[in-house]
């Protein structure tokens, strides 16, 4: 049997991190003297990594204002984590369809805009650290959508991108994947509205764990 490779997206698809992300941009905007963009616009860039991200919040920015930006940032998301104040919870069904898909034999990813550390921790934290094959962060290359990260999975999982598919619930995921030629699912507990994922060509969007459970076994 050939095996599968299931990746998937930290941020929104696995876990629901939004308060922490938000709360931290807050505080680095604040930190560099700038004001703060609202909670929906930092929702809508979450999956990007954070100078990408970053730049699309403060466009007028100079390179030194993202870097000073980007900074701050690390250093209040940090120090959240640190005290304890970072809830980042795992969306409901999620812990079990991972363990469900390891089981009937899914080789598991993600590919995410979190730091290593940042991903190490979540994992580590909701027990999930032994469970996944290849780990794909924004500390190693470049923002999504360039398929980069997912290139670099399906290498380390030694599959192909017909046996590939990734899980995310923004378009920075759906087309990430278009361009590394592998299989697009969407789920509609994230971001990004699920008529934005279809768009951007993923191939269904699902309600809830057990549907996109459904649709890998399909």
């Amino acid at each position: 049997m050939t095996t599968r490779l299931a990746v998937f997206d930290c941020d929104g698809t696995l876990s629901d991190g939004q308060g922490a992300v938000c709360g931290a941009m807050a505080q680095a905007f604040g930190a560099c003297g700038l004001v703060a963009p609202p909670s929906h616009q930092v929702r809508r860039i979450v999956g990007l990594s954070l100078p990408v991200a970053v730049r699309r919040l403060a466009p007028d920015s100079t390179e030194e204002d993202v870097a000073r930006l980007v900074d701050a940032y690390k250093r209040a998301f940090f120090l959240a984590r640190t005290e304890g104040r970072v809830a980042e919870p795992l969306f409901d069904g999620v812990a079990e369809l991972l363990r469900v898909l390891r089981r009937a034999g899914w080789q598991l990813g993600v590919a995410t805009g979190k730091s290593d550390r940042g991903l190490a921790g979540l994992l580590a934290l909701h027990g999930l650290d032994g469970l996944f094959a290849t780990l794909q962060t924004a500390d190693r290359h470049p923002s999504k959508p360039d398929p980069a990260m997912l290139e670099a999975a399906m290498a380390e999982a030694g599959v192909a991108p017909a046996v590939t598919v990734m899980i995310g619930d923004t378009t920075y995921d759906i087309e990430m994947a278009r361009a590394a030629g592998v299989r697009a699912l969407g789920v509609s507990w994230g971001y990004h509205a699920p008529a934005e994922l279809v768009a951007a060509g993923a191939e269904a969007v699902a309600a809830d764990a057990a549907e996109l459970q459904e649709m890998l076994d399909g």
